[in-house]
């Protein structure tokens, strides 16, 4: 990261910070984003093995971390606690490292997760952008049988659904969980938007059609009782969260950071289809 790279990231955790004195974090579901893990690519978001361990360490030893199944079953209970802070560990893509890195760590410490897999990128073992090597359909049958790892869908392109061919989601969709289920045995109940980007009209009524929850962009708790599943909140971590960053969001904080990255992203993916 270049030295105005890490000037603006603080910057805006700095403001975000400031921003939760002003407007308190609420409790509920805080849904991690995670991408890699290992440090193998010069990505934000690919994490050296050692923080995503400390992090990881943390949370099982500070907050109840639980299954993001579990997560949206707690969230619908009636009698669930609006005080209490929970987490989900999420993954998007599908690289290899999670099978070969940070599937041994959610194991040292019994720490459920989801992965999102973009299945096209496994099926046909095609790279991720920035050097990211797409995990075996194999090491996917064996996280899945941890009993640990929940596999969803991130659509079978990781096509962006509020800019694809309305007549093309269903399709899109479809092939991600028909391929799930051809090659690991497993329903994928789950679903999150590539990029985070909320979907057309036309992709949200396939979403929740299809799936059980999909996952945009909020970098806030979701709290019990008020939350559409189909809309589930996540905060992403990076590499410049560190530990004390990383804390504030696990709790729900620095949801102004999320709200600064999406304005800067809409420029950013303007003329992106994945």
């Amino acid at each position: 990261m270049t030295v105005l790279g890490r000037v603006v990231r603080t910057g805006m955790k700095v403001t975000a910070a400031a921003a939760d004195t002003v407007r308190r974090p609420v409790p509920g579901l805080v849904v991690l984003i995670y991408h890699r893990v290992g440090g193998h690519t010069a990505t934000e978001v690919d994490l050296p093995l050692g923080l995503f361990s400390d992090q990881i360490a943390w949370l099982t030893e500070t907050l109840p971390v639980v299954s993001l199944t579990a997560g949206l079953d707690w969230l619908a209970d009636p009698t669930a606690d609006p005080l209490e802070t929970r987490v989900a560990i999420t993954f998007d893509d599908g690289t290899a490292d999670f099978a070969d890195a940070a599937c041994p760590v959610l194991e040292r410490f019994a720490a459920p997760a989801t992965l999102y897999v973009a299945t096209e990128f496994v099926e046909q073992q095609r790279p991720f952008p920035h050097d990211g090597t797409p995990i075996s359909w194999s090491a996917l049958r064996d996280c899945s049988a941890s009993g640990l790892v929940t596999i969803g869908s991130h659509t079978h392109g990781h096509a962006l659904l509020d800019r694809l061919d309305p007549a093309l989601v269903g399709p899109e969709l479809d092939r991600s969980v028909d391929l799930i289920g051809e090659r690991l045995g497993v329903v994928a109940r789950h679903f999150a938007y590539p990029k985070a980007l909320m979907g057309s009209p036309t992709a949200d009524a396939a979403v929740r059609d299809r799936f059980d929850s999909a996952a945009v962009a909020g970098g806030r708790a979701n709290r019990p009782g008020h939350t559409d599943p189909w809309r589930l909140a996540r905060t992403p971590v990076q590499i410049s969260d560190g530990t004390g960053w990383f804390e504030r969001k696990a709790r729900g904080g620095l949801a102004f950071e999320e709200t600064l990255r999406r304005f800067a992203n809409r420029r950013r993916y303007s003329g992106a289809t994945t």
